[in-house]
Parts: structure tokens; sequence; C-alpha cells
């Protein structure tokens, strides 16, 4: 929610009505037939060129094989230091991997970091009954940041983004998306913070708001969709 306003200016194209010097036309001169063959040509070679874009436009990428990690390391299992090298990146071990393909993004906790009360650190149980009752409390103008703590299971996610939505006596206020990033699987978990917001200011805009944050993959997978409200108090 950001506190600043909006501003949309329009610039006027053209030359000024009030500066009272009349505009003189330029005659053209006669269109010659070397003239009208040189743009019959461009046209044509325009005509090509979109051709050509639309051509690629319709050429589909096609993803190769998802492979589990366990796979993916045991296509290396001669090349010890390239096995090695692997276990490194992916943070874990040969032990520790189950064979299965898709991806799954644990999410341990939420919580909010602002200027005001400092951070504030809210857990996230198996039990999705406290989805929605989770309520930070912020003050009018205030920085704040967004911070999770998750981990990633089984395979690597790929483009791990996120959308926040929020809303206000049915109202749509705001809403936030980027991109967290790509994650591969690692005995301890990460933790994010996402980027900096400000609360807006004002007698209308104190109040209690309701949110919903959700987390995709590249594969459009919803890995958490999580609801909470905020709460802007006078400062």
């Amino acid at each position: 929610m950001e506190g600043a306003n909006w501003r949309i200016t329009d610039e006027e194209a053209g030359p000024s009505s009030s500066s009272g010097i009349a505009s003189t036309k330029q005659q053209n001169p006669p269109e010659t037939f070397h003239h009208r063959k040189e743009a019959e040509e461009e046209e044509e070679t325009e005509e090509e060129e979109e051709e050509d874009v639309c051509q690629h436009k319709n050429i589909t990428f096609v993803p190769g094989p998802l492979l589990s990690l366990k796979d993916q390391i045991e296509k290396d299992k001669e090349d010890e230091s390239l096995r090695r090298w692997k276990e490194k990146l992916l943070g874990c071990m040969e032990s520790d991997l189950d064979g299965q393909i898709h991806p799954e993004v644990k999410f341990h906790s939420i919580g909010i970091i602002s200027e005001d009360f400092g951070e504030v650190i809210t857990s996230l149980s198996v039990d999705e009954s406290q989805n929605g009752h989770i309520l930070f409390t912020l003050r009018e103008g205030s920085h704040y940041q967004l911070k999770l703590k998750f981990s990633v299971l089984h395979n690597i996610v790929s483009g791990l983004t996120y959308c926040n939505t929020v809303w206000k006596g049915g109202l749509q206020v705001d809403q936030s998306k980027g991109m967290l990033g790509t994650f591969a699987p690692q005995k301890e978990p990460y933790v994010h913070a996402l980027k900096e917001d400000i609360t807006p200011s004002g007698v209308l805009a104190r109040g209690v708001y309701s949110a919903k944050i959700k987390f995709e993959d590249d594969d459009r997978r919803c890995h958490m969709e999580l609801k909470y409200s905020l709460e802007i108090k006078k400062r």
C-alpha cells in the first residue's frame, strides 16, 4: 500500500496557437514511378518481416522431461567430482532424496518488520484453521516488509513468485507482485523478506484491512495461499 498518490500529467504535442506565427505548408513534389516502386518494395519487405516474426512466435518451446534430484545425481554417479559438486550445490546428500519429481514449498512462518513495532513473527502450523486470523498492526505512513521462512522439498522449485492483494470494506486497494527466485532443497530453511512498502496516511486510511498472499512457481503450482489482516493505527 503506497503512501504516495499517483500523478498523471498530460503533455500536449504540436505548435502553440498563441504564438501568432502562421505556419506555411510546403508542397510535396509530384510522385514519380520510381518513388512508387520503392514504396511498394518497402511494403513487401515489411510484410515479409511480419510473417517471419509471426512464424517465430508460433514456435513453442518444449521443455525436457522433469527429473527428480535423485535421477539427476545418479546420471553422473560415475563422475565423483561432478556428483559431489551437485550435492554441495543442492545442499543435500543422496540419502535425503526420495525420488519425488514435483517440488514442495513448506512455509514455517510469516512475519512483518516495521520501524515502529520491530519484528513480529507468526508461526504457520499444519492446521489451516488459523488462516485469516493472523493480524499485524502498523502505524500510518510507516515502512514495513513481510518476512517469510520456508523449506523446499523433493526437487528444485523454479520461478517462485508472490501476489499480495489488500482489501478494505470489500474494495481492492492494493496489489503487489514479485519474484522470489529459484530454490533447491536444503537442510536449512530459507528466510526471505519481500520488498519494502509504505502504509497510507490520513483519517480514512486507518482501520482494518483484509489481505491474501499467494505463492506460485513457473508451472503455476500454488504452494500457499494465506489470508491475514492489517490494522493501521494513528501515528
